[in-house]
């Protein structure tokens, strides 16, 4: 009797089971309810999100100081332990460690502007072959330091006679070696408040360096054009292209330029990854295309 009451209970668990399971069919017909009911919701999230983006952008037009950083920091390890396959370099170790900062304060008032922004961008590498003895260094990959304070007295809603000073170095090597320093007055045009393009035809480009040193500082043009957006939800671009021309003739050229892209895209509460991509070029130092990026995880405040 107690074996027949046990069978009859394992039948019942097992026949509610099989009646109680839901189809491969019934779950996407219930998959395809919520997602139909979630769909007004989503919408009106949307339409929320995008009234407070609007309002943002009303708010950034009032007068005010107005500031923001971003960092990124990237590191890299690769090594081999008696890795037969890669014969003398089979013990190899290489270590690469990069960060980058960038922040702005700004100052918009009705009749004038003072934006002020400061950007670094550092990197080291250390490489050990199978075939060293000694312990290598780190050394440097890459090494940029710049600051820039652009102020302006509006003539109209969009263009400003203005003055802006920028400077530009080295920071773990060769630092102010050379070191470039570029005063000068002119005219800013501000179509929108995260577009900004600078004409400064009356500009001196300073250049510090060592007495043996090459470099030549000369009277030019100033040029600087500078836009930040959203290019989707979630991922930011910052863009910087800044360039002299200079008015005396020379060889190698004096003229230079540097044009700079930064891409953020926020995963969780400002946490996300970043990239920093650099050209530069100037005959004085090399009569090549200079690059460098650097890419990792990023935060912004």
């Amino acid at each position: 009797m107690k074996n027949i009451v046990t069978l009859l209970i394992i039948f019942i668990t097992a026949t509610s089971s099989m009646y109680g399971q839901k189809t491969l069919e019934q779950l996407k017909a219930e998959k395809v309810l919520l997602e139909t009911k979630a769909e007004p919701l989503i919408k009106e999230a949307d339409a929320i999100k995008g009234e407070i983006e609007a309002l943002n952008k009303q708010i950034a037009e009032f007068p005010g100081w107005y500031k923001g950083a971003s960092g990124i920091l990237g590191a890299n390890f690769l090594g081999r332990g008696d890795w037969f396959a890669a014969g003398d370099l089979r013990n190899s170790k290489a270590t690469s460690i990069s960060g980058t900062f960038t922040g702005f304060l700004n100052r918009l008032d009705d009749k004038y502007f003072w934006r002020n922004a400061a950007g670094l961008n550092l990197g080291w590498q250390k490489l050990r072959l199978g075939t060293e003895t000694e312990e290598p260094k780190f050394e440097p990959v890459a090494d940029v330091l710049n600051i820039n304070s652009l102020f302006g007295y509006k003539l109209s809603a969009k263009i400003a006679a203005s003055a802006l000073g920028e400077y530009r170095t080295s920071v773990i090597k060769n630092f102010n070696d050379p070191g470039y320093l570029d005063l000068g007055v002119g005219i800013t045009y501000t179509p929108m408040n995260n577009m900004v393009f600078v004409f400064h035809p009356l500009n001196y480009n300073f250049i510090f360096a060592k007495e043996e040193s090459v470099f030549t500082p000369s009277l030019g043009c100033k040029i600087v054009g500078d836009y930040t957006t959203q290019i989707v939800d979630g991922l930011n671009w910052r863009t910087n292209l800044t360039g002299f021309l200079s008015y005396k003739s020379n060889d190698p050229s004096l003229h230079n330029g540097t044009w700079t892209n930064w891409f953020g895209f926020n995963i969780w509460k400002g946490i996300g990854v970043g990239a920093e991509v650099g050209l530069r070029y100037s005959q004085q130092e090399i009569d090549k295309l200079q690059n460098y990026y650097t890419i990792g995880l990023s935060y912004n405040l």
